[in-house]
Order: structure tokens, then sequence, then C-alpha cells
């Protein structure tokens, strides 16, 4: 009987061994999957949100050599035509680089020598220094614009280079230079946690929330890499030496030789020509709270384990009392009920830390919630500068032309243009408000609107030029039609659906055509162009946010125009068609 028991005794152990064992393989292998695909939705919300930090950071200034090549003083210097236009144009681009946060606004001569900078009261005053050598100068007159990031030869602080090239009556005078720093940025990736980087073609780090790390590579660079890095002295003196850093894929390590801490990577395209935007989250914090919830698996495996085989060698031992004695048994039913109440109240414990750890993983989730919100932040705040630009444009126009008719004796005409220029001003305020909308939606209030007016008021928008390339073919009783929905957001749509269309056929005159008709209740209006069409593989992804059929387009005009056109119970949508271009129609309600 001693033997039989000691056999049942070792084969429950050794049953109970290789169970354990084999939990805590699977275990180990379960906590890794878990960390890895946690890691990749927490890199995956980082690299989002930075994305659009970054596009939103340059899309406002991405604006400013394009309106300040235009600017009267900008040829006045570069032509010599006045002697105080260089002074005048200091002080004009110093006002402007501060109220933009601009790190440094400069006109350069064809020559190559700067001839006015918003910087011209420092001692680093880039008036006179002679850029001719730098890349974005040389792009910029040969190809019309140019963007480099690199170090500031007399600065020595890194940024983004935006130049534009002036020209009047077909003769390029020079350029216009606005320099980006993102110290603000990286401070920002930074207090998010993990680690943001932007990477140039080569694999140079240009913007990263390590500023160690900044213009270091992340793979060796080619000669003539190095060659023409020194040459220009993009990165300064010194030509860029490999970080601690290794990136392959999803997986990263950082670090020098084998103290390396594993990162999980998620890499998006970064708005800056052959970039790449990179955001790491250490693995390490992820792989412990999924080893923490497998233990705790395991633990509550081997309880019931335990109890299983409590519960067996119990039995077994109540028969071999059974046959020894009746009398006994009393005795032995109370012990073993002790022993399950101690198991319960062990049982209860656990439970309440499993409850705890499942507390935590909640909480985790939540936090992962909060960064995809922050993500919505950055749209948001793109669809805004995205929606403003060419009321911003218009009102410029207006006020040049005004300051025009008021020197040449002509008020009245100052006059009209002021009015169109409260009319924009009332416009943006309209268009800014919505901004609200994102956090509290409000039910849509009709408002009359005759199809004539919101067509009239979107060419004018658009401005003469623009419109000189539409064809308009709406009749009179169309015209007259009376429409659901706000006249300046109704505006919106056909100013985003007729601008891509303006992209599309590349200014060739009477490409774009602006029809109506009616069915039923509904007015259907359609802007067709005969560009190249829409590229089938982005189709279906046309009116999802940050998705855009053009190359530089940050993908929120089509979203915004179709989110206003069904807040009024209408729709748009792409028309499938045979022939060659793209029609958008827009369905929109007729008031009765």
């Amino acid at each position: 009987m001693l033997k039989r028991s000691r056999r049942v005794v070792v084969v429950l152990a050794a049953t109970l061994a290789l169970v354990l064992a084999l939990a805590l393989v699977a275990a180990d292998r379960w906590s890794r999957i878990t960390a890895r695909a946690n890691a990749a939705i927490a890199a995956q919300s980082a690299a989002r949100a930075n994305q659009g930090l970054l596009v939103s950071e340059l899309q406002k200034f991405r604006l400013l050599p394009l309106v300040l090549a235009e600017f009267p003083d900008v040829a006045a210097v570069l032509e010599a035509t006045t002697p105080q236009a260089a002074a005048r144009l200091n002080e004009q681009l110093e006002l402007l680089a501060g109220r933009t946060d601009a790190a440094v606004i400069y006109l350069i001569g064809r020559d190559g020598v700067t001839r006015s900078a918003s910087n011209w009261r420092l001692p680093t005053s880039f008036v006179g220094q002679n850029y001719g050598f730098r890349p974005y100068f040389r792009g910029a007159m040969r190809d019309g614009a140019s963007e480099l990031f690199a170090l500031g030869t007399v600065s020595g602080r890194p940024g983004l280079y935006l130049a534009r090239r002036v020209d009047r009556a077909g003769t390029p005078l020079g350029t216009i230079v606005v320099k980006v720093e993102f110290d603000r940025l990286e401070k920002t990736w930074g207090a998010n946690g993990g680690i943001g980087l932007v990477t140039d073609p080569h694999g140079v780090i240009l913007v990263t929330s390590r500023p160690e790390w900044r213009f270091q590579t992340t793979a060796p660079l080619s000669r003539q890499a190095l060659a023409d890095a020194v040459r220009t002295l993009q990165f300064g003196p010194s030509p860029p030496v490999e970080a601690p850093l290794s990136l392959a894929g999803a997986e990263a390590s950082v670090g020098n030789g084998r103290q390396r801490e594993p990162y999980y990577a998620a890499t998006l395209p970064a708005p800056i020509d052959g970039g790449r935007l990179t955001a790491m989250v250490a693995l390490q914090p992820f792989l412990e709270e999924s080893r923490r919830v497998a233990l705790l698996w395991v633990l509550a495996l081997l309880l019931v384990a335990g109890a299983i085989c409590a519960i067996l060698l119990r039995q077994w031992d109540r028969q071999r009392l059974l046959l020894q004695s009746r009398a006994a048994l009393s005795q032995e039913v109370e012990r073993q009920t002790a022993e399950l109440r101690d198991t319960n109240a062990r049982l209860r414990v656990e439970s309440q830390e499993r409850e705890e750890a499942t507390n935590k993983y909640v909480a985790a989730r939540e936090d992962l919630a909060r960064a995809n919100r922050l993500g919505t932040l950055g749209q948001i705040t793109a669809g805004v500068a995205h929606e403003i630009n060419q009321p911003v444009a218009a009102i410029r126009t207006f006020a040049e032309n005004s300051t025009k008719f008021i020197t040449r004796g002509r008020p009245e005409d100052a006059q009209v243009n002021l009015g169109r220029i409260i009319d924009l001003t009332d416009r943006i305020a309209s268009i800014t408000s919505e901004l609200r909308s994102f956090t509290r939606r409000k039910t849509p209030v009709p408002v009359q609107a005759t199809l004539g007016s919101i067509v009239d008021g979107a060419l004018l928008l658009l401005g003469a030029k623009a419109s000189s390339q539409i064809e308009i073919a709406v009749g009179e009783d169309d015209r007259r039609r009376v429409l659901v929905g706000d006249r300046v957001r109704l505006e919106q749509v056909l100013i985003n659906l007729l601008r891509n269309a303006l992209d599309a056929v590349l200014k060739r005159s009477g490409a774009i055509r602006l029809s109506a008709r009616t069915e039923g209740d509904r007015m259907l209006i359609s802007i067709a162009d005969r560009g190249p069409g829409i590229d089938p593989a982005i189709r279906e992804r046309l009116f999802t946010p940050f998705e855009s059929a053009k190359s530089g387009g940050l993908g929120l005009g089509l979203a915004i125009a179709r989110d206003i056109a069904r807040e009024f119970d209408g729709d748009l949508w792409l028309e499938a068609g045979d022939g060659p271009g793209a029609t958008f129609v827009v369905a929109l309600r007729i008031a009765r």
C-alpha cells in the first residue's frame, strides 16, 4: 500500500511539473507576441501623431516664399529701383518672421549675395553673405523652387530652407528663402515618450527628439553623398557619422556594443522631399507588462492543477481511510474541509490579483486611445490651414488692388474691394468656427442660398485667371434655384473640387466644365475635367483623411467637402466613367 501511494504521488508530481513547464514556455511565447503587438499599435499611433504635427508645422511655412515672391518691395530690392527699398524690406521681413515664428527670412540676388534679411539687426546678419554655393539657391534659380535641410553656415543652427525664385517679366531676379527650425516640434515629440526622427533619402537624421543624433546617419553614406555633404556644408564641416541606432524594418535597437535596448519602429512618409518619419517605442515596458499578465495566468493554472491533484489525492486517501477505520471518518472529513477553506481563500486572493492586473490592462488601452485622439487634433489643425489658403490669397490681391486704386484717385473701386475683403474675412471666420464642430456636433441650420450665388462666390475666391479655365454650363433657371445649406460652406465644397480639377488639367483652357441638373428634389452639380483621372488604386480611399491622389497633397479637401455636403442632407461622390479625366458630383437638396 505504501509503495502504491508513493507511485501515485510521483506520477502526479511529474504531471504537475510537466504542465508547469509547458505553461511557462507558452506564457513566454504569448508575452513576446503580445508585447510586440501592443508596441506596434503604440508605434503606429505615435508615428501618425508625429506626422500630423510635422505636416501642420510645414504647411503654414511653405506658403510664405510663394507669397513673398510676389511682394512689390522684393522686386524693388533685387532691381535696386529705390534706395529705401532694402531698409524697408528688412523691417518688413523682421516683423513677418516674428509673427510666423520663422527662424529667418532673407532675399538673395542672382549673384548669390543676400540683399535683405529679417536678422539684419543681429551680429549674425545674413545681409552681405554669399550663399551662391548652397544647393537650395542653385535649385531655386534653376527649377523655380527648392527645399534643403542643412546646418546654417552663419548661425550654426539646423533647419529646413524653403527657397522660391523671384521672376519679373520672365527674368529671374533672385531667390526668397524662409528657414524653419524644429526645436519646439522636437521637444513635443520627446515629451510624448519614445523616439521620433525624420531622415532624408540617404538616411541622414534631420529632425529628432534626440538632439545628439541630429545629422548622424542610420546607415553608412556613399562616397558621393559624403563628398556632396562636405562640399556644400549641408551638415557642417565634419562628415556625418553613424548614430547608435540599428533599424531593420519594425525591429530597432538603441545603444552601442552589448548594451543595446530593443525598440519597435513604425515608419511613414515625411512631408520633406524623399524623407521618412520614424517613431520608436521601447519594447521592454510592453514585454514586462505582458509577462506579468502571463505569470498571473500561469499561477492560476498551477493553482487549478494543484487543486485537481489535491482532490484526486484526497479521494484516494479517503477510500484508504474508509477501509482502515470508520471511526476516523468524521475527523478526516473535518480536516479535508479545513484544507478546502484554505484553498478557496488562496483562490480569492489570486482572483483579486488577476482583477487588478485586468484593470491595469484596461488603463493601458485608454492611454492608447488618448494617443489616437491627439492624432485627430493634428488632422483638425491641418484641415483649418488647408481651407483658409484661398480666402487669404484673395484678401491680399484685393488689398493690393485697393492701394493702386487709391493712388490713382479711384476711391469707388477701392471701396468695392474693401467690401469684398470684409466679406472674405467673414468667410474666414465662418471657416475657423467649424473647428468647434470637431468636438461638439451641432444641428445643421437650413439657409436659403441660390446656386448662382454659390458658384459666383467660389469663382471669386479662385480668381479671374483660374476662372478663365472653367466652362460654366448652368442655365438661368438652375442659377435661381434655392438650395438648403450655408452659402459659405457650400462655396468651400466647390472651391475644393475646382481647385483639384485645376491642378489636374495643368492650366489648359476650357478643360474644366461645371454643370448642373435637377433630379426630383435634388440639384446635382458636376465638376468634370479632362486631366489624367484618378488612380484606381486610391479610388476606395479617396475620401479618407490624409489620403491624396496628388503628389504633396494633404488629403483633407475631399473628406471635408463630403462632410459639409452630408451635413446638409446631401452627398459627394466620384462618378464612374470610361473617358479621360474625373467627374465629381455634389448632390444638394432644393429648398421648398
